[in-house]
């Protein structure tokens, strides 16, 4: 969709953003951002995170949480690949420059291993730069990328055709501040003997890059290169109006068409007439692909109002994820001298074949796969599983294992999300009965829900059934059968189960209470459809998704006041 053409001042210099405006190394700078994250609890970056209540937006709140529990992008991010490092860093640290500077300086280190891999952003950019070579432009880039790198994807791209192209450039490691910091204007200009004026446009993907041009008093150009919804563009730059861009352009065609209306209101401003300078018309960039919420949503579900409400622990209610899969790290060597390898299940009768890749790569090297430690999103429970399926017995020794080198590591415990104790403490005022059933043994249990916010879940819960106290754990059904006599009540539909994995969601099925499958892991509607098939052979699926626990409670309220009608809610 095209925009108005704004009268702007006629420019003498146009400065470029480097990737999202003129490149694309989008493969390269997730590749390092992915294994920078890896590393955030070794260069101290965790507890630096910004906390959820000073983020900016929405967004920002669920990229802090990704980050601090899985260390990795959030998944919105990796499929849309529309926000760069900087932005990331700005959100995810807020106004802590220290920490965004040892996190560019490891990143940098990184992206070393990646980058080389560029492309113009949209076709024909190499025509379009030769275009304003042609009407006598200075033609520069600012970026915060680094010298190293810049000079190396200049030179490549395009089989190496641009440098012609492009006067003068400024880095990051040029200056002393990184972008939104002015200064990298200001030193860019330097190398054509010239200050920071409306005749100077800045052409960047990001508000960030908005900000960097109006604090240094130029002509701000939004090129939407991430093709975002353009009114939804102009609210958000309605919210900071002061920095908001003087033009929105969809492609680099309609930056032709910027200087064509210059030329219009000044027949002499370029040395070419743009009409005849302007290369033919090529298209601008396409749309990301579409992330496929997952349908199992709770604006279409219909449940049993509850009476009861069981809830897994790890990754669910609380965040213990460094000291499960170093416990896993330690205990997988171990396998073999047990002889657990040679009782692992057939790849071939694996539920996916990522389950089967997942089988075969422990058989062989005796730990997880990278890509599974990355993720983060498995449980051990899960992992043992896969591994071993119906063998109780095997299932029982890893289960022991673990243990044996969990109390190296345990400890650390911490609300998966900010107002997770809000919530309880709301069900219980709306006389719910609250319990807890989990995998862990009681030795690890009792002490992580005694640590958890100084102590302050202790007495929230009607009844807690770990690992230890039935012979067969999840996915059995018979903690939850326990738990429910526990509680006095039948284990019916009015009982909910709210858990993050498969394993939480057989179990449930299987006892024939609801099934809430909590989407910490954000999870879209194709993987939700893989490791819940619902086919003959894995037929259990979740009645519902949630993805934190605003969409929980509001589910919550939603089936109450359909099943209660309204005086149910009155007063809470």
């Amino acid at each position: 969709m095209s925009t108005p053409t704004p009268l702007l001042p006629t420019p003498k210099t146009i400065l470029f953003d480097w990737h999202g405006t003129l490149v694309n190394t989008q493969d390269a700078m997730t590749a390092a951002m992915e294994e920078m994250l890896q590393q955030m609890e070794e260069l101290g970056l965790v507890e630096r995170l910004l906390p959820e209540d000073k983020c900016k937006t929405e967004d920002d709140v669920k990229l802090v949480r990704y980050i601090r529990i899985f260390r990795r992008l959030h998944p919105k991010i990796l499929l849309e690949r529309r926000v760069s490092r900087t932005e990331i860093f700005n959100a995810i640290f807020g106004d802590d420059t220290e920490a965004k500077y040892l996190a560019h300086r490891a990143y940098n280190k990184c992206y070393r291993n990646y980058y080389g891999k560029v492309k113009p952003f949209q076709e024909g950019i190499r025509e379009y730069l030769a275009s304003l070579k042609r009407l006598e432009l200075h033609v520069g880039v600012a970026t915060n990328r680094s010298r190293e790198f810049l000079d190396h994807e200049l030179r490549t791209v395009d089989d190496g055709s641009w440098p012609r192209l492009i006067d003068f450039t400024t880095c990051a490691d040029d200056v002393t501040l990184y972008k939104p910091d002015p200064q990298i204007i200001r030193h860019a200009l330097v190398n054509i003997d010239t200050y920071p004026r409306p005749d100077t446009w800045y052409v960047g993907d990001s508000n960030m890059d908005m900000v960097t041009a109006k604090n240094a008093g130029i002509t701000a150009i939004f090129y939407n290169g991430g093709c975002w919804d353009i009114e939804g563009l102009r609210r958000s730059f309605q919210n900071d109006p002061q920095h908001a861009p003087d033009a929105i352009i969809n492609s680099f065609d309609e930056l032709m068409d910027l200087l064509e209306n210059c030329q219009q209101q000044d027949t002499l401003a370029f040395a070419k007439i743009v009409t005849k300078a302007r290369p033919h018309h090529f298209p601008g960039p396409t749309p990301p692909p579409v992330r496929v919420e997952p349908d199992w949503h709770p604006s279409v579900v219909k449940l049993t109002p509850p009476k009861v409400i069981l809830f897994d622990w790890h990754a669910t209610l609380v965040d213990t994820l460094d000291a499960m899969y170093h416990a896993v790290d330690d205990m997988l060597p171990e396998l073999r001298e047990k002889g657990l390898l040679d009782r692992m299940v057939d790849p071939a009768q694996s539920k996916s074949p990522e389950d089967a890749r997942l089988v075969e790569y422990v058989r062989n090297y005796a730990q997880l796969h990278p890509k599974v430690k990355a993720d983060r999103k498995i449980s051990r429970t899960d992992i043992f599983e896969v591994l071993f399926g119906d063998d109780q017995e095997a299932k029982q020794i890893a289960h022991q294992i673990f243990n044996f080198h969990y109390r190296n590591h345990y400890g650390t415990v911490l609300p998966f999300e900010p107002h997770v104790r809000q919530v309880l403490v709301s069900l219980r005022m709306l006389d719910f009965k609250l319990g807890v059933i989990t995998n862990r043994d009681r030795e690890f249990f009792e002490h992580e829900v005694n640590a958890v916010e100084g102590g302050s879940w202790k007495g929230l819960f009607d009844c807690m059934i770990c690992g230890d106290d039935t012979v067969l754990r999840k996915p059995h059904p018979d903690q939850v059968l326990v738990a429910a006599a526990q509680l006095g009540c039948e284990p019916t539909r009015e009982v909910w189960y709210v858990g993050d994995s498969t394993t939480d969601v057989i179990a449930s099925k299987t006892a024939n209470i609801t099934s809430v499958f909590f989407n910490g892991a954000q999870w879209d509607q194709p993987w939700l459809n893989k490791i819940f098939p619902g086919n003959e052979r894995y037929p259990h699926k979740p009645d519902v998704v949630v993805n934190d626990f605003s969409e929980f409670w509001a589910l919550v309220l939603a089936c109450l006041k359909r099943g209660y009608g309204e005086s149910v809610l009155s007063g809470v």
